[in-house]
């Protein structure tokens, strides 16, 4: 079980294509504090690459993360 399933869960009941969710909405989500590299781009790349339970909670659910820089937000978007 990964940290960010709560994450995924609630993608996964999301009816719409494209959502934005800032830090601390992730957070209550998750019922814990993203870590500090979450402030970079590349914590929240969509590329495969070993140790990103991140990615594969939002990628499980079916959508693409996307950092919206120096606002704290996220997009999240359907893959096609």
């Amino acid at each position: 079980m990964s940290v960010y399933d709560p994450l995924r869960d609630y993608l996964m009941n999301v009816r719409f294509r494209e959502l934005e969710l800032s830090f601390s909405e992730i957070e209550k989500i998750l019922a814990r504090p993203l870590p500090e590299s979450s402030e970079r781009p590349q914590w929240w790349a969509n590329v495969e690459a070993p140790g990103r339970s991140q990615r594969e909670a939002w990628r499980a659910a079916g959508f693409d993360a996307f950092l919206i820089f120096g606002s704290r937000r996220v997009k999240f978007a359907r893959k096609r």
